[in-house]
């Protein structure tokens, strides 16, 4: 595996399994950028305010386990599941107590051992619309 393949699987492990938020700034600069279904996402306070936190919060026991990864040159497609409990009011309304699992893609362009732009691609919206039911 390659250290760009390595890079995306530890973003999940630490940052999403490990709860280790110093990772976050370690692997994002200040120029990274993601583009999520909520939007253009720029640098790591960024992601941590409108991504991490809010979905923490919510879902206290989320795990990601990478069932995948495709690669070429600069760029890595991690395939993932995450698996949580609705337990936390960080979505902005009350928790629903529900368990949610979704699969989604995300793509990252890698240099010098950052990750400088990345795609999410998983039905967000839906998730939530699920846990307002």
């Amino acid at each position: 595996m390659s250290a760009n393949a390595n890079l995306a699987r530890r973003w999940f492990a630490e940052v999403w399994n490990e709860r280790r938020v110093e990772t976050i700034d370690e692997l994002l600069t200040a120029e990274s950028v993601c583009h999520s279904g909520s939007g253009l996402l720029r640098g790591a306070e960024d992601f941590r305010a409108q991504i991490y936190e809010p979905f923490v919060a919510a879902f206290p026991d989320l795990q990601v386990q990478v069932e995948g990864t495709v690669e070429e040159g600069d760029q890595v497609v991690v395939r993932w599941t995450a698996t949580g409990t609705h337990t936390g009011d960080g979505l902005g309304f009350a928790p629903s107590g529900r368990t949610i699992s979704i699969r989604g893609l995300t793509w990252i362009r890698v240099a010098g051992g950052k990750m400088l732009e990345g795609w999410d691609c998983w039905n967000v919206r839906e998730m939530i619309e699920s846990l307002r039911q």
